[in-house]
Parts: C-alpha cells; structure tokens; sequence
C-alpha cells in the first residue's frame, strides 16, 4: 500500500481509498477479511486511530461490514 504523508489528500482517505480499489478490483473479494488495524498500521505507517478512521469510511461507503474485536470483512 502507498501512502504519502506530504501528500495533499490526508492519509486515512488514502487508506480509505488503496483499500477500496482493492475492494472493487477483486483482489479482496466479497467475505474476505481485512487485515487487521495492527497490520496496516505496521505496513502504513499510519497511527492507530488513523487507521481506524479509514475502515469507518469504507463501512460509511457501504464497501465493509466490522464485528468489534473480531475484524472487518467485505461485504456481499
């Protein structure tokens, strides 16, 4: 995942957006998990909450559905 933290468009909406277009592309299809919070923090770099913010945006986009303490998955 590319994230650029001096780039114009913050980073939880590039998060929002990489993971996404892995959504649409098929790459993460419909049941699939998500990683997990602590692995897109290790592998963006990004804070915790940041990364949290992102994954309310996809389940705001209707692109995800989140279990508490269990995980995010796509959604059918």
């Amino acid at each position: 995942m590319d994230i650029d933290p001096k780039a114009p468009t913050p980073v939880y909406i590039q998060i929002a957006d990489a993971l996404a277009a892995q959504i649409e592309s098929g790459s993460l299809a419909p049941g699939d998990k998500l990683p997990s919070e602590s692995t897109l923090v290790q592998e963006t770099g990004a804070a915790r909450q940041t990364v949290r913010h992102a994954i309310a945006i996809l389940r705001d986009r209707g692109l995800i559905v989140t279990a508490p303490q269990r995980g995010s998955w796509v959604k059918d």
